[in-house]
């Protein structure tokens, strides 16, 4: 069955609360973005808060299409997760034997389920989600590069090789 959709109706039924998602969104997506900022990674401040507000803006419009069909909304959802883990496997990088970017891509999925908690309004679960987050990221780093170092010491597991890796710089010329 389709519904037809009144879209002057639904801009009149955006208020103070979806305005008040959006900035939660705004900030909390920024949040993880900052920590990936410092890290020089790819998908770093702008990125992160882009998909969090497309995250909870999708969220927002699917509430108003969806009222009396709480089935369609979650289709929407569906789709967005579906579709940022295009975004992810964007960020993915196969390098000699391993993979990089694993991270990157687990932050995207992650900052937009921070969308999706904003924009239907659970700001302790999307705010407690990105303590958590941070946490992990800032705090289990220095952890993780200890035992990444003393593995690469012990023969256990090979280096992690960077894309400059691929391509070494070109020896110099040889003199007469």
């Amino acid at each position: 069955m389709l519904h037809s959709v009144n879209m002057l109706a639904a801009t009149d039924m955006v208020g103070f609360d979806e305005i008040i998602s959006l900035v939660v969104a705004l900030v909390l997506g920024g949040a993880i973005g900052f920590e990936r900022e410092l890290g020089g990674k790819p998908a770093g401040l702008r990125t992160n808060i882009i998909i969090c507000l497309g995250a909870c803006a999708f969220t927002i419009i699917s509430q108003h299409l969806a009222q009396g069909n709480p089935d369609a909304a979650t289709r929407i959802v569906a789709g967005i997760v579906t579709g940022v883990g295009f975004l992810g496997a964007g960020a993915l990088i196969q390098a000699g034997s391993g993979v990089h970017g694993m991270t990157t891509a687990a932050s995207i999925w992650l900052v937009t389920s921070i969308g999706v908690a904003c924009g239907v309004q659970m700001y302790v679960t999307a705010t407690t989600v990105t303590g958590l987050a941070l946490a992990v990221l800032f705090g289990l780093l220095p952890l993780t590069r200890r035992i990444r170092h003393k593995n690469q010491r012990a023969g256990d597991v090979p280096q992690r090789r960077t894309p400059d890796d691929q391509n070494p710089p070109p020896a110099p010329p040889s003199g007469p």
